[in-house]
């Protein structure tokens, strides 16, 4: 929850001119407040702008919450769907975002699917054993051309916002599980396809590391990319690789 309309548009300003010549696919979410304005701002240009999140029924009366028209209509490229702090704080339920997931499927919407672990998890050895679970609710059954349309973020609950960043050796290590999970359920080519994201404690000085990694394909930035230069010098850091 940051960033008003001012600081959004002011955020854009100052990140589109150094964007340069960058081939990397950057993307950013504001809160819905600003997502039209950022829009707007963005316009014409590489940067991508999308939602945080919307709601798995098409319209009704479910009050505080924006549909996929809302988010569309406001001028949102992307969705961002079962982030952490969605199923830890809302206590967003595997049910729930699997809905999320077939709604933003019906739109021209790029569905960004986040899957991790506890730390509780992880000290369990359960890390494979709950992303698994978490894609087979998410995605099970999905017919590949709909699983194309994927971006998955690997996201650890117990690094995010912790400072506590997964080692480069130890995220590349469930990204290629994640791999491997896609080609076993669906496909090598469709594997190879989809764009798979690490999100936890990613910051300028570790971005450049986890981008070496042969399974990690980007990033999903929280806090580090609030400041608009640290923003800049991760994706030039990200592009390079």
């Amino acid at each position: 929850m940051h960033k008003t309309i001012a600081q959004a548009i002011a955020f854009v300003e100052a990140v589109v001119p150094q964007m340069g010549k960058c081939q990397a696919r950057v993307l950013i979410a504001p809160p819905f407040t600003a997502l039209e304005r950022t829009s707007q701002a963005a316009q014409g240009s590489k940067l991508m702008v999308g939602a945080q999140n919307m709601c798995d029924a098409e319209e009704g009366a479910f009050t505080g919450e924006v549909s996929l028209k809302m988010v569309k209509e406001a001028g949102a490229q992307f969705v961002i769907l079962g982030h952490s702090e969605r199923r830890h704080v809302f206590h967003e339920t595997d049910e729930l975002i699997h809905k999320k997931l077939k709604r933003a499927l019906t739109g021209d919407i790029l569905p960004i699917l986040c899957v991790g672990e506890t730390g509780n998890e992880r000290k369990a050895g359960e890390s494979e054993k709950v992303v698994g679970a978490q894609l087979d609710a998410a995605i099970g059954g999905f017919p590949e051309a709909e699983v194309e349309r994927l971006v998955i973020a690997y996201e650890p609950v117990w690094a995010i916002g912790t400072g506590m960043a997964a080692t480069p050796e130890l995220a590349e290590e469930i990204h290629e599980w994640i791999r491997s999970y896609l080609e076993t359920n669906w496909s090598q080519e469709l594997a190879a396809k989809v764009s798979l994201l690490y999100g936890g404690s990613v910051k300028p000085d570790n971005i450049e590391a986890l981008m070496q990694k042969p399974n990690i394909d980007g990033a999903l930035i929280g806090g580090a990319a609030l400041d608009a230069q640290a923003f800049i010098h991760m994706i030039h850091a990200g592009d390079t690789q």
